[in-house]
C-alpha cells in the first residue's frame, strides 16, 4: 500500500490545514476553532475581495495572529516576469509561498526560484505527471485541483493518490496541497489517499463544523436538562 511506502520522516509530519480565501473576517472566525497553518489565495480570490493584494495579504496575516503561511500567485505568463513578481511578493511579504502555474514557463520559473531560495507551490495541477514535474522543478508544494478535475469527467481523488505516491517515491521533499473542493467528503478522501496538506474554501470548512444530527442531539440534551432542573447550566 502507498502509506506503507512513506518514509519515517514523512510519517512524523503533521497534516497541514489551510483556508482558501481572502475573506479576513472568515479567517478570524475559523482560526479561533481550526488548527490553521495559513491561508492560500489565487488571483480570482483576491479579485473577489475587491482590494489590492498589498492590503489583503497583511490583513490575512493579522487575522492569523501574525503567524502561519500565506500563499499568493504570480500573474505573469513568462518565466522571467514570474520570477520578478515572486521576488516582489517575497520582498513585501516575508515568508510568503509563491504560487506558480505548472506550465512550461512556470516550470522554468520554479527552477530559477529554487536557486534563489524562494519557496513555491506548483498550482493548476490536473494530472499526477504534471504535479511530479513541478516537484522536480523545485516546488515545495504541489496543488492538484480535485473538484475541477471531477467536473471535467476525471477522478480527482485518484489523481491525488497517484501524485502522492509519485512524490513519496521520487520527490519526498515536496508535499501535495490538495485544492478545489466542493464537499468535505472530497477533502477527507484526499487525506485518506495520503496527501499531507489540504486547503478548504470557507463554505466547505463550515460544512465540516456543522452537522445537523449533532445540533439536534444537543437541542434534545438541553431540552431534557431544562425540563428536569429549570436551567441550562451545571
Amino acid at each position: 500500500m502507498m502509506t506503507a511506502m512513506r518514509s519515517a520522516t514523512n510519517l512524523e509530519n503533521l497534516m497541514e490545514l489551510y483556508l482558501d480565501t481572502a475573506d479576513v473576517a472568515a479567517v478570524k472566525r475559523l482560526a479561533r476553532v481550526l488548527p490553521l497553518q495559513g491561508v492560500t489565495t489565487n488571483p480570482s480570490i483576491v479579485a473577489k475581495a475587491g482590494k489590492p493584494i498589498w492590503d489583503v495579504l497583511p490583513a490575512l496575516q493579522d487575522a492569523l495572529g501574525g503567524e502561519g503561511k500565506l500563499f499568493a500567485q504570480v500573474i505573469a505568463a513568462n518565466a522571467d516576469e514570474m520570477v520578478r513578481e515572486a521576488q516582489l511578493l517575497t520582498s513585501r511579504i516575508p515568508g510568503i509561498v509563491v504560487k506558480v502555474p505548472t506550465t512550461v514557463e512556470g516550470l522554468a520559473a520554479m527552477k530559477q526560484l529554487k536557486v534563489l531560495g524562494i519557496p513555491t507551490l506548483g498550482t493548476a495541477v490536473y494530472g499526477a505527471a504534471q504535479g511530479l514535474l513541478a516537484a522536480l522543478a523545485g516546488a515545495e508544494y504541489v496543488a492538484p485541483y480535485v473538484n475541477r478535475l471531477d467536473a471535467q469527467g476525471g477522478d480527482g481523488i485518484q489523481m491525488v493518490q497517484d501524485l502522492q505516491q509519485l512524490l513519496t517515491l521520487h520527490a519526498p521533499q515536496s508535499k501535495v496541497l490538495a485544492a478545489s473542493f466542493r464537499t468535505p467528503h472530497q477533502a477527507m478522501s484526499c487525506l485518506l489517499a495520503g496527501c499531507e496538506s489540504i486547503t478548504l474554501p470557507v463554505d466547505v470548512a463550515d460544512q465540516l463544523l456543522t452537522t445537523p444530527a449533532v445540533t439536534a442531539a444537543i437541542a434534545t440534551f438541553e431540552k431534557d436538562w431544562q425540563s428536569a432542573f429549570g436551567s441550562l447550566s451545571l
